[in-house]
């Protein structure tokens, strides 16, 4: 059995409907943060590398973020090392913070890199510590205290936040071509090495590149109403709104303040996408209907969806 082929008309269609876009993000950067079932499914990942070449091809200038958490587990597991999580985040002691450096700097970003070359692009892989560009501060967790206590200071190791980014290596990288591939590893003041949530670095970088868009690639359609209904095509307010009536909850919040920061700091608009989708990147760019919610960035930037 063969697969039946696209008439020629729809073909024309889906090249004419993308040519806005193209032309629309032209000389333009935008940061991919990679993760979940897009990392782990070798068709997804097939489609993710041809995604990005193409945009390279294109004109458009992608940064790539990832992250690697399933990974770091796995290994950490096989070396018979505890993993203890703390609201969330894993408590990273120094042997700890030695494989996620080299599970994120080394394996997880070189298979990216790898990837994309193997499909005609030109990927450099980098930690937040190459150059120094990604500058860190450590991460401390608060938990509210008893009554008329203070709150309980949490200390989970080598955990960070972005503190500053330096984009001229990034920003050299894109102006020769090259496509960067950044592993969310930063260096804090007193020397020593953080690792960083990988959205929170995404979305940092996009500010500091003045991105046109930031998209953040999920296992879920995106943000969904209480029928389970997609929405799209919305702006702070109306994101803040569905945060305090509880719709959106749980893990994506982090994400969708992430994106809500990003487009308040300049970025053209930011996309949380199904990365379970084939080609979810190209859909979201190039077409009318996008795989995701859509949150608007500076004066209504990419307001072609609304929900």
């Amino acid at each position: 059995m063969t697969d039946t082929p696209t008439p020629p008309a729809q073909v024309a269609h889906v090249l004419t409907e993308a040519l806005p876009y193209i032309r629309r993000y032209h000389g333009r950067t935008v940061v991919v943060k990679y993760g979940g079932n897009a990392m782990t499914d070798e068709a997804l990942k097939g489609s993710f590398a041809r995604d990005v070449v193409l945009m390279k091809l294109v004109g458009i200038n992608p940064v790539i973020v990832h992250g690697g958490g399933p990974q770091i587990g796995r290994l950490l597991e096989r070396i018979g090392k505890e993993t203890e999580f703390v609201e969330g985040m894993r408590v990273t002691d120094a042997e700890t913070m030695d494989v996620v450096e080299m599970v994120l700097g080394g394996l997880v970003n070189k298979e990216i890199v790898s990837l994309i070359n193997s499909h005609g692009g030109r990927a450099v892989g980098l930690t937040g510590k190459d150059g120094g560009f990604i500058h860190a501060r450590k991460l401390h967790i608060q938990r509210p205290g008893a009554a008329e206590r203070e709150p309980e200071i949490i200390d989970i190791g080598h955990v960070g936040e972005v503190a500053s980014i330096d984009p001229a290596l990034v920003s050299l990288l894109d102006g020769q071509d090259f496509i960067p591939v950044i592993a969310p590893i930063g260096v804090g003041e007193d020397g020593k090495t953080y690792n960083i949530n990988a959205d929170l670095v995404a979305g940092r970088l996009a500010e500091t590149l003045g991105a046109e868009k930031l998209v953040l690639m999920t296992n879920t359609p995106g943000i969904l109403d209480g029928d389970g209904r997609l929405l799209t095509g919305l702006d702070a307010a109306r994101v803040e709104r569905l945060i305090a009536d509880g719709t959106i909850h749980g893990g994506m919040l982090p994400k969708v303040q992430c994106a809500l920061e990003a487009v308040a700091d300049g970025v053209g608009a930011s996309t949380i996408v199904d990365g379970r989708v084939e080609h979810a990147i190209l859909l979201e760019l190039f077409t009318d209907a996008g795989v995701g919610t859509l949150i608007h960035g500076r004066d209504g930037a990419d307001a072609r969806r609304s929900g």
